[in-house]
Parts: structure tokens; C-alpha cells; sequence
């Protein structure tokens, strides 16, 4: 087993075991084609709560835990370089 491989099973019951998602309905962790920017995993859940607030404070909590637990699978997030990285790439280069 990967470490990618085993991100997404330990994804598939932190989801299949959150109190606020739905038993009764699908929940589905997969890998989508990898790209540019990575390897881009999609979850599929149904939340117990149907109201808009609450279904989006749900899902960012669910994501905040992963983002948190991402480095002990020793895995990385993608993310677009802004125009800070820049900057401070170039002031790296020009104090050495």
C-alpha cells in the first residue's frame, strides 16, 4: 500500500465514522486522474443536516482535519505559487 493509498482509507473511515455525516446514505473517497497540479481526491458524503450554514461548517471541518493530518502520511498540498512566493524566492536568491 502507497502512502496516497493509505491517506484515502484512513479518509474512507474518518468519513464512514463522522457523527454528522449520514450512515444511511453513499460516502465514497477516490482518486481522480492525476494532473499538473497533482493528484486531486474527490469525497462523497451526505451530511445528517440539510441546512445550507450547517452542511458548509460540516464540510470545512471535514477538510480542515484532513489538511491537518496530511503531513503524517507524509504527503503534500498543492498549491498555485501567488506573488509573494516570488518575491521571496527572489529575495532568497539575492542574499546569497
Amino acid at each position: 500500500m502507497t502512502n496516497i493509498g493509505t491517506f484515502r482509507a484512513y479518509t474512507v473511515e474518518y468519513i464512514k465514522n463522522h457523527p454528522k455525516i449520514n450512515p444511511n446514505l453513499t460516502k465514497m473517497v477516490r482518486q481522480l486522474p492525476p494532473g499538473p497540479q497533482g493528484l486531486p481526491i474527490e469525497i462523497y458524503a451526505f451530511t445528517n443536516d440539510i441546512r445550507w450554514e450547517n452542511y458548509e461548517a460540516i464540510q470545512a471541518d471535514i477538510f480542515d482535519h484532513l489538511l491537518s493530518v496530511i503531513p503524517e502520511f507524509d504527503l503534500r498540498i498543492f498549491q498555485n505559487p501567488s506573488g509573494k512566493d516570488f518575491y521571496e524566492w527572489g529575495a532568497q536568491i539575492h542574499s546569497s
